[in-house]
């Protein structure tokens, strides 16, 4: 009974220490950039990247055409759930009982704390860890900081990492000068950017490029940065 005893003691202390811990660490992810994030190692390991292209820039330094680029491709309910939009996640779920084929509806909310403090997979044990950050982040981080962070963390090829990165690559230039189109198009490749190359946009590509840049003229604009106390 005492091993027992011993056994549930530790194991409580250890979930209140991981608690306490990943709260602290969401806290000082609201004010330190996030420079490396798991993904980032694991792709290095199984060496699907030579090396890492990533540069983090605050968000004063980010087009405002990218963030309403990745709202129209990724999540256009952004500013208005806390971290899961119910709408999209039913739609999923009757397109899925119709025998349609399953798409995600992971919020950039979600995407953001799985890039950050997770890794890939879809178990439930990691869909409940990315759930509970993505509350914490929704409540300590606001959605300025959440979209500052997704779009320094978001990979955009092998090996880059970041909008900025990807201006560079892709665009020899700087984030905070990408065009609308160049903008949608980075958001087109977007969510396999494995496989799609932004140089060479495929057919579908580019229709999708032209979808996004229609849906950035439908959705509310959404200043951030400096350009909110303007």
């Amino acid at each position: 009974m005492k091993i027992l005893k011993r056994i549930f003691v530790l194991c409580r202390n250890l979930l209140i220490a991981l608690f306490l811990f990943s709260i602290a660490l969401v806290f000082v992810y609201k004010y330190v950039p996030v420079y490396y994030t798991p993904l980032m190692f694991i792709r290095l390991y199984n060496k699907e990247a030579k090396e890492i292209k990533h540069k983090w820039v605050p968000i004063d330094r980010i087009s405002q055409s990218m963030i309403q680029a990745v709202m129209a491709s990724e999540d256009n309910r952004f500013m208005e759930h806390h971290g899961f939009d119910r709408e999209q996640i039913q739609k999923a779920i009757d397109e899925a009982r119709s025998g349609r084929r399953l798409r995600g509806a992971s919020t950039i909310s979600q995407q953001t704390a799985k890039n950050v403090f997770l890794w890939q997979g879809k178990t439930m044990f990691r869909k409940g860890l990315e759930a509970y950050f993505t509350l914490l982040t929704e409540w300590i981080w606001g959605k300025e900081r959440i979209m500052e962070v997704y779009l320094n963390s978001i990979e955009m090829g092998a090996g880059i990492y970041g909008v900025e990165a990807a201006a560079q690559v892709y665009f020899a230039k700087h984030a905070a000068q990408l065009t609308r189109n160049e903008s949608a198009l980075l958001a087109a490749i977007l969510p396999n950017p494995l496989k799609r190359n932004p140089l060479k946009p495929s057919p579908y590509i580019q229709k999708r490029q032209a979808d996004i840049l229609s849906l950035m003229q439908k959705i509310e604009t959404v200043e951030m940065g400096y350009r909110k106390n303007k």
